[in-house]
């Protein structure tokens, strides 16, 4: 990736995570955690990868993506934002009563939006829904969705994979966020899914596995799934992320999954993403 365009993606994602402390911060809920650690994907995915535009955000021939990990739904409206879906002021509307931007993502409500998500597990069987019709209807377009690895104790998951392998579903690309984290602490205390890697390729999945917050990584994940399309198999990228990534005192705690940080908080955070979007800036 050219060293500008790289720059570029680190300076929207520091818009993101701007985002997403402002609007937890402005209703005083929501899940900063795995906002945070999915900022970066989420970056990429609507900046270089989605064939999306906000100014037809229903267009028919659109390429669909759905956050199955709903509740990170403070980081798909901040990515949303600054692509031109709605204002960047929306943001701080966050939860708010006769607001378009509820706690997880509603189609019916957010341009840009392609499914309504937040029960957990549901919404890679809705993305798999929607591959296996573009397939029907023979549409050249890709299906994206993006799990928890929390999320991932949830059987119908399992469910949809051995679907979207049965099908040959090469348009999906399923991302998980593997933070390691979950509400309840450690994922692999709560409930092992371990090792994912080879758990994917049992049931037919093509994986790779990358830091997830590497956008030079992060273009390699989709030149694999690209490359992969017309293999017969879903593509799997396995990100390998923090929790609460880019804020000090959120990284790596369970504790911040769905706890809003108060002004002073904010504050803080806000000072470090300044200091990282002046060395960002200051890069040569």
């Amino acid at each position: 990736m050219k060293f500008e365009d790289k720059k570029a993606l680190e300076l929207f994602a520091v818009k993101v995570r701007e985002g997403i402390l402002r609007s937890t911060n402005a209703c005083s809920s929501g899940h900063p955690g795995g906002s945070l650690s999915a900022a970066d994907y989420l970056t990429y995915l609507y900046n270089r990868e989605i064939n999306a535009n906000p100014a037809e955000p229903n267009m028919s021939e659109r390429d669909r993506f759905v956050l199955s990990k709903g509740h990170a739904s403070p980081a798909l409206y901040a990515v949303l934002a600054h692509m031109g879906f709605f204002p960047v002021e929306d943001l701080l509307t966050f939860r708010k009563i006769d607001s378009n931007l509820q706690g997880h993502p509603n189609m019916n409500l957010t341009p840009g939006v392609d499914m309504s998500t937040g029960s957990l597990g549901q919404g890679i069987s809705v993305a798999c829904g929607m591959a296996k019709a573009a397939k029907f209807l023979q549409k050249d377009l890709n299906v994206y969705t993006l799990l928890g690895d929390g999320e991932i104790d949830e059987g119908q998951v399992w469910e949809a994979v051995t679907f979207a392998a049965h099908y040959k579903l090469d348009n999906l690309c399923i991302a998980v966020d593997v933070n390691g984290l979950q509400i309840d602490g450690a994922t692999k205390d709560v409930m092992n899914t371990a090792p994912l890697d080879r758990r994917f390729e049992s049931f037919g999945c093509e994986v790779i596995e990358i830091d997830g917050h590497d956008f030079d990584e992060l273009e390699k994940s989709f030149e694999f799934f690209h490359a992969n399309k017309n293999h017969g198999k879903p593509t799997v990228i396995l990100l390998r992320t923090v929790k609460g990534k880019g804020v000090s005192f959120m990284e790596n705690q369970a504790g911040w999954h769905g706890k809003a940080p108060n002004d002073e908080q904010l504050a803080q955070a806000l000072s470090e993403l300044a200091d990282a979007r002046k060395k960002i800036e200051e890069a040569i």
